[in-house]
């Protein structure tokens, strides 16, 4: 395997990872044509997955996906699912499909999101963001994870969360999460704070299961052109900046933004998920069904460009072990249902 850069492609580090992606079912949220979700499908269905299953609210555009997947690899069994991530009882509903179907998961990717919209609020009265981003996967994962983890004592599982480093704009507003229904929304102080939330959940997968075979990483894919910005304007991005500059996040003043082809942003998603690190520089590839003292050296680890990063480097309110749990709690809160692991 060769050493991967900000350049590297999701092709190359899926052909890396080829024998560990046969014959696995991979569940990836959001799949819209274009979108990360749908390239990294098609990216691993050449290397002969047995499943994938595409969970996104819009079905028509998850066929279209479906359709791109079986002509590239006919072999694979590929199921659209509706996943609305707004409606907690649409989640259930689901998470409830899902599990009917008697699918061992070995991978979910919670790549599903959105970014900066205008203030609104999903049908249960959640922060949108929030509520997208965060609140709806943590709902939907841990409901596949109670049956998932109940079929077999010996199943290894691996949970990718789709985050970005643009969890740097907020933490978790604990006393003020809803931004009080409107009334101190800022658009990327919420995205910032739901990214921040995708971090802390792996966190808190990891702690919390890592003992039974579950492995958890969140992911900053890089910048690139996909539907997730499609309704930003370019002075919608430029708020960005007097928030940084506020910040101290002085790494991205003035500087200008390097864009990744949809093939590059798409390079970490296998690497985070068939991944075991043996070096500070790069990943490697290991089956699901092995884990070693440095795989979960890195379990609940943040990764970028294929590496995961030091803590050193991660800002505290993204790795805070407290912080996890206090997010695990009002999560729990928010859908009113516990889970005790």
């Amino acid at each position: 395997m060769s050493q991967y850069t900000p350049e590297t492609t999701g092709e190359q580090v899926a052909a890396d990872c080829q024998a560990q992606i046969k014959n696995k079912t991979v569940l990836i949220t959001g799949a819209s044509p274009g979108g990360l979700g749908a390239n990294f499908a098609k990216v691993i269905a050449k290397h002969e997955p047995a499943s994938i299953l595409l969970a996104t609210r819009d079905l028509s555009k998850a066929e279209i996906t479906a359709k791109e997947i079986s002509e590239l690899s006919p072999k694979v069994r590929v199921r659209s699912i509706k996943l609305d991530l707004t409606s907690l009882k649409q989640v259930r509903a689901a998470a409830d499909e899902i599990n009917s179907l008697n699918e061992k998961i070995d991978v979910i990717v919670n790549n599903a999101g959105i970014m900066g919209p205008a203030h609104s609020k999903t049908v249960d009265g959640i922060e949108s963001q929030f509520g997208t981003n965060h609140i709806g996967p943590f709902l939907f994962t841990n409901l596949l994870l109670s049956k998932q983890l109940g079929a077999s004592s010996s199943g290894k599982l691996r949970i990718v969360n789709i985050s970005s480093n643009g969890y740097r704009l907020s933490p978790i507003r604990f006393e003020d999460w809803n931004f009080d229904d409107g009334k101190t929304y800022n658009r990327w102080a919420a995205y910032g704070q739901s990214k921040t939330a995708n971090m802390l959940f792996s966190r808190s997968l990891a702690q919390k299961l890592g003992s039974r075979g579950v492995t958890s990483v969140s992911v900053h894919p890089g910048i690139s052109q996909t539907p997730l910005s499609k309704d930003l304007t370019m002075e919608d991005f430029m708020e960005i900046g007097p928030i940084d500059r506020t910040q101290g996040h002085a790494s991205h003043w003035g500087h200008n933004v390097q864009y990744k082809t949809p093939s590059q942003a798409v390079a970490t998603h296998p690497g985070c998920t068939w991944f075991v690190s043996h070096s500070a520089d790069r990943l490697h590839c290991l089956d699901n069904n092995v884990l070693t003292a440095s795989f979960l050296e890195y379990n609940g680890a943040y990764v970028a460009e294929s590496k995961p990063q030091s803590d050193k480097t991660v800002h505290c309110w993204g790795r805070d072990a407290i912080d996890a749990e206090r997010l695990w709690a009002l999560s729990e809160g928010i859908i009113d249902q516990k889970f005790d692991y």
